[in-house]
């Protein structure tokens, strides 16, 4: 038999045991806090990895590789690698999934809902107030090697969105809306004139004549067997919007949900009541609707400005076939509003975070990346290849800016009318756009303002009825599978997104299975010392 101070002995390794798997998992997940170094030491080579989205646009992609060019030839010891996407949401759970092991990229592009989802893990996401107010290497800084645009001259609606928690954890790289691309050649033959401000029941009432078919079962609009009057890519951004325009609840500043309740079931009962008569679809249900409305297929589609060049007659980035063209007039306008005289849209578009590292000089070299991002050459050169607009005055005011805006429709390619309209439309309405609250979470609310849409949609395709005890249903669904109604980690809000991270860090995984393993430990050489004693 085993005496009592071996069984106490082995119990003290078994509980070492366990503390030093804790100590271990600890120091292999934490960050210590970014320090700015006093000097950049440029004696040191730096590699640093940026992930950025990317669709069809090789323009755009050039102009990424043109930009690491540039700045590499300022800072010969920095070597950017550049790693693209086709969508953010793949961004954001790469970038979830590496912050564990720390393997995060160095710069990425994404958005601020995203970036309070980061910052669950410890000191993961550089906050950039001190490097923003840094003599030597801040914005505009005296140690900067490249026109660097001031704090001042970064357009202040912009740079608030970039702040949350009581810092900035990113800047804005570039700036987009939502617009209702328009085929008004369409619109003026059921009779209608396009009103100054266009309202939902504006939109409702031509989308609905537009949905009339002839006897043989043909659209008497386009002569074809196939109409979606009204089609809209973004239905999360529909939903909130609608609700913003309402004065209706979504979430709090605190992260409260506020999404379920009367007015939201009002909105989808219209919704309803459309997609039923086949006036009303989705971008999810149907496709692009920059297809539909190239083929005369589609009346109003709305879409980010930062999609024009997908948009109209002569789009030069359309996936449709040329017979499919039909010739008509685009017009673009903001969303629809409710209330003309108050109108709001929703302001959204790429903004750029750094990443916290061992090393404070890589850092450092990261964010000197961040801000040659918004220079003008780069600022310029990306919002032309789409209905963005820069993020600085410097670049908005600049001649060369000026002088591109001025060439509408010069020709179907870099001066694209429908283009430059869809930049003007935020330049002109950049005090009616809003965002919506950060927090942990955040981005899982907004998937769900989107699938309340989606599931009624598709509901009334499959003949389903939509009345309350429906729609109650659906909250509770929604509110399930969103995770919705849970404490999320890190932060104590009413939210556990489905893609954040609301399941246990890592580190909880380690620590909780070190005390299993160690239970396990004590538990079987109890066991085993019982057996010793019988025999």
């Amino acid at each position: 038999m085993i005496g009592k101070g071996k069984k106490i002995g082995l119990l003290g390794l078994s509980v070492l045991l366990c503390m030093m798997l804790l100590s271990g998992c600890h120091g292999t997940k934490g960050q210590s806090a970014f320090a700015i170094p006093e000097e950049f030491d440029d004696s040191k080579n730096y590699e640093l990895t940026f992930w950025a989205k990317n669709d069809t646009n090789k323009t755009q992609t050039k102009i990424y590789e043109k930009a690491i060019a540039d700045f590499e030839a300022l800072y010969p010891n920095i070597t950017v690698n550049l790693r693209l996407y086709t969508d953010y949401g793949k961004i954001y759970n790469d970038v979830i999934t590496n912050i564990s092991t720390n393997t995060t990229p160095n710069v990425c592009i994404t958005y601020p809902d995203h970036i309070a989802t980061y910052l669950t893990g410890d000191n993961s996401v550089v906050p950039l107030d001190e490097l923003f107010q840094d003599g030597k290497y801040g914005l505009g800084g005296s140690e900067v090697k490249f026109d660097s645009p001031k704090e001042t001259e970064i357009i202040p609606k912009f740079l608030e969105e970039c702040s949350f928690e009581g810092h900035y954890y990113a800047v804005p790289f570039m700036r987009s809306t939502e617009a209702c691309y328009i085929n008004k050649t369409y619109v003026e033959k059921l009779g209608y004139t396009l009103p100054e401000v266009l309202t939902w029941d504006f939109i409702w009432e031509v989308s609905e004549a537009a949905a009339k078919k002839d006897e043989e079962g043909k659209y008497l609009l386009n002569g074809q067997n196939v109409m979606i009057p009204f089609i809209y890519k973004s239905t999360d951004n529909m939903m909130i919007q609608m609700l913003k325009q309402k004065g209706a609840g979504y979430a709090s500043e605190e992260g409260e949900v506020e999404l379920f309740h009367d007015t939201t079931k009002e909105i989808l009962y219209t919704i309803a009541e459309h997609a039923k008569t086949g006036a009303f679809s989705t971008f999810k249900i149907s496709s692009y609707p920059a297809n539909f409305l190239n083929a005369g297929q589609c009346l109003f589609a709305i879409d980010s400005t930062a999609g024009a060049t997908w948009m109209g007659t002569y789009a030069p980035l359309s996936d449709i076939s040329e017979d499919k063209f039909v010739e008509f007039e685009t017009e673009v306008m903001p969303i629809p509003q409710f209330d003309p005289e108050n109108p709001k849209m929703i302001s959204q578009g790429p903004s750029v975070c750094v990443f916290n590292k061992k090393d404070p000089q890589e850092v450092l070299a990261s964010w000197l990346f961040v801000q040659y991002l918004l220079t003008n050459e780069v600022q310029i050169a990306y919002s032309e290849t789409e209905g963005y607009v820069p993020v600085t005055s410097k670049a908005q005011d600049s001649g060369e800016y000026q002088d591109y805006l001025s060439r509408c429709g010069e020709d179907n390619e870099l001066y694209y009318d429908v283009k430059i309209k869809a930049s003007r439309l935020l330049l002109d309405n950049t005090e009616h756009t809003f965002v919506t609250p950060v927090f942990n979470g955040s981005a899982s609310l907004r998937d769900a303002a989107g699938q309340l849409i989606e599931n009624v949609t598709k509901s009334i395709r499959r003949k389903q009825e939509v009345d309350d005890a429906y729609i109650e249903q659906l909250y509770e669904e929604v509110t399930s599978l969103y995770r919705l109604d849970q404490k999320a980690a890190g932060n104590g809000e009413n939210f556990g997104g489905k893609a954040d991270l609301g399941a246990l860090p890592g580190t909880a995984v380690i620590l909780l299975s070190a005390l299993a393993g160690a239970w396990i430990l004590i538990i079987l050489y109890l066991f085993w010392g019982k057996l010793k004693r019988k025999k």
